[in-house]
């Protein structure tokens, strides 16, 4: 009975056992079911994400590729705009120049005529300016300088007179050169200046900027070989002026421009001796008395500025290179009673500050770039002249 009670006892606690094993298993069971439906959901919703981001990602792939379209056709359509302009732009150019070349293609050779007419012209007039001087009766006798000089001022108007006719007919859109400048203000209805004025000008101007620069220059570059102080002095001042630069090789400035008062006294000094313009022309507006006599109103004076520059009773030693004596003179700056080589009064040279300008700057150039200048003889004829031309050497510094 005993052992019966024992055994019936210890089979129910194994079947208690096994009940609790398979309560276990059954509880892990579940427990790994319901992680693994976690993990397959967590898994579902990982692809549904991915799979939404690729549908992003392709949807802003193909905006960025519609963009890049987009940006590609544009610059396709700037490219084509830009070979359109160009090609324009030289159109235009090859019709300006085309336009250009046939305005001038007929003038060319009558330009270059004039020009050396004038250039004759101009030597003809210094040569045989001692012949005429200010005593001699101006006589339009043939054979003479005076009726040479008038028979050529009548070839080169004619000559102006013509191409002005031919621009008027042909006109062009902007303004290139004095003659466009003169036929727009003809076309004013009130122009301050007429046809008959116009041509005056143009035919002075040929005198006025054709010889007297390169002359006053050529007439400088003589005079500095021949006084080495001078040359010196000014080589100091612009080798100065290279030094106080940040950058010696930049342009001239305008404060070292107004600077240079030794360059403006060796200018002056220069003009003074050329007498580049040998004859000053004026008339007279009223009846003028002077010593003894009657300029009548009316009469053409002839003013002759050797005879003013070369005068000792004002200028010591007046044949002498000297600019030092200019040092603090009002000249400097203008002409006087005694200084009159770019004119005076209503009649001063307009182009007196360009000319200084352009000599400076050359001069500048010159003393600061060049080591040594060699040339041939200059004759007085009044003003000074060469008449066989002037023959220079120069020499480079950065290889003496």
């Amino acid at each position: 009975m005993g052992e019966g009670n024992e055994r019936k006892e210890r089979k129910k606690e194994e079947g208690k056992e096994r009940k609790r094993n398979r309560e276990e298993r059954k509880g892990v069971e579940e427990n790994e079911g319901k992680e693994r439906k976690k993990e397959k959901e967590k898994e579902r919703r990982g692809k549904r994400k991915k799979g939404m981001k690729e549908i992003r990602n392709r949807g802003t792939k193909e905006e960025e590729k519609k963009k890049g379209r987009q940006k590609r056709k544009q610059e396709r359509k700037e490219r084509s705009k830009e070979r359109k302009r160009k090609t324009n732009n030289e159109r235009n150019k090859e019709k300006k120049g085309r336009m250009m070349e046939g305005i001038y293609r007929d003038h060319d050779q009558e330009v270059l005529e004039l020009i050396d007419f004038v250039r004759k012209l101009s030597k003809q007039v210094i040569d045989n300016y001692m012949a005429l001087s200010v005593i001699s009766i101006v006589h339009p006798s043939t054979g003479t300088a005076y009726h040479q000089c008038l028979q050529g001022r009548k070839k080169a108007m004619k000559l102006l007179k013509t191409m002005l006719k031919e621009r008027q007919n042909s006109p062009r859109r902007q303004c290139v050169d004095f003659f466009d400048s003169v036929i727009e203000e003809l076309k004013k209805e009130r122009p301050v200046i007429t046809e008959t004025i116009a041509l005056d000008l143009m035919f002075v101007l040929l005198f006025a900027s054709f010889e007297t620069t390169s002359l006053a220059l050529t007439v400088a570059m003589k005079l500095l070989t021949d006084n080495p102080r001078a040359l010196e002095e000014l080589k100091e001042e612009h080798e100065a002026i290279l030094k106080n630069r940040e950058n010696p090789d930049s342009g001239i400035t305008w404060n070292e421009y107004k600077s240079m008062s030794f360059t403006f006294q060796v200018i002056n000094e220069t003009v003074r001796l050329a007498n580049i313009v040998p004859g000053i022309f004026r008339k007279a507006m009223q009846d003028i008395k002077i010593k003894g006599f009657t300029i009548p109103a009316g009469w053409g004076v002839m003013v002759c500025p050797p005879a003013v520059h070369l005068n000792p009773e004002t200028y010591e030693d007046p044949l002498a290179f000297n600019p030092w004596r200019w040092k603090d003179k009002l000249e400097l700056s203008g002409g006087s009673k005694h200084f009159m080589a770019l004119g005076g009064g209503l009649r001063f040279c307009v182009g007196a500050d360009f000319t200084k300008l352009q000599m400076a700057i050359f001069l500048h150039c010159l003393v600061t770039k060049w080591k040594a200048i060699r040339g041939g003889n200059a004759v007085r004829t009044p003003g000074l002249g060469f008449p066989d031309g002037y023959h220079m050497q120069f020499f480079p510094k950065t290889s003496c």
